[in-house]
């Protein structure tokens, strides 16, 4: 089935969801156990096509991406002035990115005098431009925290002015002496930790120029390493790694700490807990399954709360805000905000390195990618985090 077609049929599915609840509920709003399991059932086929959907919109990003050409095409006349081409040099050359791959294939055997402008501290071979780019593209695509926030490149400590006070107009008499505050600032600094992730490649597979080198270690690299930085961006500490979103002290504000099931009227208090600048380009992270609870929830009107999309490209969304999901967001929080005040360094360039003996035995190669990145949410006020209660039941009354 297409995207198009699981959307629609996840909508019919909702629909019908919504109007068996809404005529097996008694006058308390509770369903008979029965009913319940029922409506169970229906709620597991939602969440079945959402996955699906999911899954194939990422699939049909990424063939989008491994699709595009290598090289441009020839769209003017076959003429090269020697004076006003640019050179590219470096790890930008189609020298570096050759020598690159058939160093590579050799398990670094060959060698090419090329690749050594590009050793980095700990004998890596720093990534040729245009991988890095391409694997940066799959990083946003695969880690939603990238997607949204500000990316820096940084050379070395970065520090970043907050300002402390905010100016505050005044009213005055004609003629009367203006007055002046102090304007304070805090400092929040970028630091660079160190991420290893490693893939294995069969012999085989390595030796032969058939298979698509190039774009397999793109995505795999790629999708380890969206998948350790979503989790330090989310739920990091600081101490090694970049501080995460829902960090207690560091992170978005807490509005609240239920001691109850959540309710609509928690979710509505969370969005206006938000200052409304930052409400413009604010949205939800959630667990999936903390969203599988919120689905649940109506409004005083009866109203599910959950707007599922119907169309291609759209995205869920919850009184009126896009919802996302993460698997390593925390079951008890719920994050909103504007995602673009959280600050991703990345520190100089990635880099491959080759493991010699390690899967030997296994006639395997393994390659090990490195990048030096923090993060750091530097204003903690456009983020808000509602506190759930420890493994709480959705009230599916209303609120």
């Amino acid at each position: 089935m297409t995207v198009q077609e699981l959307i629609e049929k996840r909508a019919k599915a909702w629909d019908m969801a919504k109007e068996f609840v809404n005529s097996h509920e008694d006058k308390n709003g509770n369903l008979s156990a029965e009913d319940a399991a029922t409506y169970s059932r229906m709620e597991a086929e939602i969440e079945e096509l959402t996955n699906s959907i999911d899954r194939q919109q990422r699939a049909e990003r990424r063939e989008q991406e491994l699709s595009k050409p290598v090289n441009s095409p020839i769209t003017g006349k076959p003429y090269k002035d020697e004076a006003q081409a640019e050179v590219k040099t470096g790890r930008a050359s189609d020298e570096y990115k050759k020598a690159m791959l058939n160093a590579l294939r050799s398990n670094f055997r060959q060698v090419a005098n090329v690749l050594q402008e590009g050793v980095d501290a700990d004998g890596g071979y720093l990534v040729p431009d245009e991988y890095d780019s391409r694997l940066i593209d799959v990083l946003n695509e695969e880690n939603i925290v990238r997607r949204f926030a500000r990316k820096i490149t940084t050379s070395g400590e970065h520090k970043i002015n907050i300002a402390a006070t905010k100016p505050a107009a005044a009213w005055i008499e004609e003629g009367e002496a203006l007055s002046f505050g102090d304007a304070t600032f805090d400092q929040k600094i970028l630091d660079a930790h160190k991420l290893h992730v490693a893939i294995k490649i069969t012999e085989e597979l390595l030796y032969d120029n058939a298979f698509g080198l190039e774009n397999y270690i793109i995505t795999e690299f790629g999708k380890a390493l969206a998948n350790a930085e979503e989790d330090a961006f989310l739920n990091g500490t600081g101490t090694g790694r970049p501080t995460g979103i829902f960090h207690p002290t560091k992170g978005g504000e807490v509005v609240a700490t239920l001691t109850a099931a959540i309710k609509s009227d928690d979710l509505i208090d969370l969005v206006y807990g938000l200052k409304r600048p930052y409400r413009k380009n604010a949205s939800f992270i959630m667990n999936d399954a903390t969203l599988a609870q919120v689905r649940k929830l109506k409004d005083n009107n009866g109203q599910y709360l959950w707007q599922p999309s119907y169309q291609a490209g759209e995205p869920d969304k919850i009184l009126g805000y896009e919802v996302h999901t993460s698997a390593f967001a925390p079951t008890d929080a719920i994050a909103f905000g504007d995602y673009s005040y959280y600050n991703i360094g990345d520190r100089g360039s990635r880099s491959f390195k080759q493991l010699n003996e390690l899967f030997a035995g296994n006639g395997m190669i393994g390659f090990v990618a490195k990048e030096r990145v923090d993060g750091l949410l530097v204003l903690p006020e456009a983020v808000k985090v509602l506190k759930l209660k420890a493994e709480t039941q959705t009230a599916s009354t209303k609120a």
